[in-house]
Order: C-alpha cells, then sequence, then structure tokens
C-alpha cells in the first residue's frame, strides 16, 4: 500500500517549520522540512515528495527560483507563503509555477484546506473519460499531456488542472466563482487575481497569438469560455 503523502516544508524561519511540522504531521502527513532552497533540492534527489510547501524570502535561492527549478524536472505542486505585502513576488511565483500561495499571517485551518486541495488536483470525474479529444486538443489526463495541434505542450500542474476543468466544458461561459472552487477549492473563490495569472500562462503556452485569444476567451466580468477550435 503507498504510504502518507509526502510533504516537503521549506522555511528559514525554524517557528514557522516547527509549526508546520507538528500541524501536518498531526494529519497524517510524511514531513521533511528543510531550512533553504539548496537544501530543500538536495532532499529532493532521493525523497520524491507528493507537495511542497515553501516561503518566498529566503537567502541565496529563494522561493521563486526554487520554483523555477523544480518545475524544470518536476510537476509536484507548489504551495508558498509569502506577507502580504509582496503583491509582485507572489505573482512572480505563481509564473514561476507554483499553484497556489498562502499569505502570512495564516490560519492552519486554511493552509490545511490549500494542502488537501493541492493534492486532491482535479475531481474524480477524470476517470470516466480519460482522455479529452476536441477540436485542436488532445488532453491525456492519466498521463498529464496535452498536445495542440499535435504539438506536445508541457503545463504545470494548476495550468493542466485549468485547462481540463474548461475542456470538458467547451463552449460555455465558466464564472470566475466557479473556476476558482473547482480548482483552488471553495476557500479561494475572491482570488480572481489566480486566474488573471494562470490563463495568462495558458494563452502564452496554448495560443498562436497570446495577445488575440482564441481558445481561452475572456467574457468580461464574468469568467472565461474555451473554444477548442475546428
Amino acid at each position: 500500500m503507498p504510504g502518507p503523502p509526502r510533504i516537503l516544508v521549506v522555511d528559514d524561519e525554524p517557528q514557522i517549520t516547527r509549526v508546520l511540522r507538528t500541524s501536518l504531521s498531526t494529519q497524517g502527513y510524511d514531513i521533511r522540512v528543510a531550512n533553504s532552497g539548496e537544501m530543500a533540492l538536495e532532499i529532493m534527489k532521493d525523497w520524491q515528495p507528493s507537495l511542497i510547501i515553501t516561503d518566498l524570502s529566503m537567502p541565496s535561492i529563494d522561493g521563486v527560483e526554487l520554483c523555477r527549478t523544480v518545475r524544470n524536472t518536476s510537476s509536484v505542486p507548489i504551495i508558498v507563503l509569502s506577507v502580504r505585502d509582496k503583491e509582485q513576488q507572489k505573482v512572480e511565483a505563481l509564473d514561476s509555477g507554483a499553484d497556489d500561495y498562502v499569505t502570512k499571517p495564516f490560519g492552519m485551518n486554511e493552509l490545511l484546506a490549500r494542502v488537501r486541495a493541492n493534492l486532491r488536483r482535479v475531481p474524480a470525474e477524470n476517470e470516466a473519460d480519460p482522455v479529452i479529444e476536441i477540436g485542436d486538443f488532445r488532453i491525456d489526463t492519466p498521463a498529464r499531456k496535452v498536445t495542440v495541434l499535435e504539438r506536445e505542450v508541457r503545463l504545470t500542474p494548476k495550468e493542466f488542472d485549468l485547462l481540463v476543468y474548461m475542456a470538458r466544458r467547451p463552449g460555455k461561459v465558466i464564472t470566475h466563482r466557479t473556476l476558482l472552487s473547482a480548482v483552488w477549492g471553495g476557500q479561494s473563490t475572491e482570488q480572481v487575481e489566480y486566474l488573471r495569472v494562470f490563463v495568462g500562462q495558458l494563452r502564452k503556452k496554448l495560443e498562436p497569438g497570446a495577445a488575440s485569444p482564441r481558445y481561452l476567451v475572456t467574457e468580461p466580468w464574468v469568467g472565461y469560455r474555451f473554444e477548442p477550435g475546428d
């Protein structure tokens, strides 16, 4: 039988790592702690986490660089921790491959909900139709592979989850709130900036011209609509 989910906590503040280790361990997770980005990468050489929680502000390899480095070889979900006045840094982290963020100071219940949501990924509806072939797209959900016009596109975990959710509802307007709840969980329904960043990233990877999107269409003030092409 598979063991419990493995969580790698990366933070240079001992008080934070102690609290996270204790709280996450009591939930049954297998925890390892790194006090730097370098140590995190060293741990990952022989211990593959199911999820990473990392602070953004660290010396040498910070959270943004850690996200970027991890994404070169892994699609493991990443949650970043940041202080409230570091909005640009949070956006940079999302751009670099992070899936979610929690603002310091945070409540442990909120963090645990984010952990569960990111470990859960997309709901089990994928199992009924594991391969989506529609228009210009072929999406293999078990393999988490996407091809557009026979060109394979590499997506981060949350980019993939967002695309799958929309691709299962082609031509339908999906509200911001619905997308946020489905992909990030009910606690994130007001975080519209998530969608702006992730839809922007998807457009860069999927669209022939991101400035004039044909697949991910904006419905102003409402949400987005997926048009799969001919």
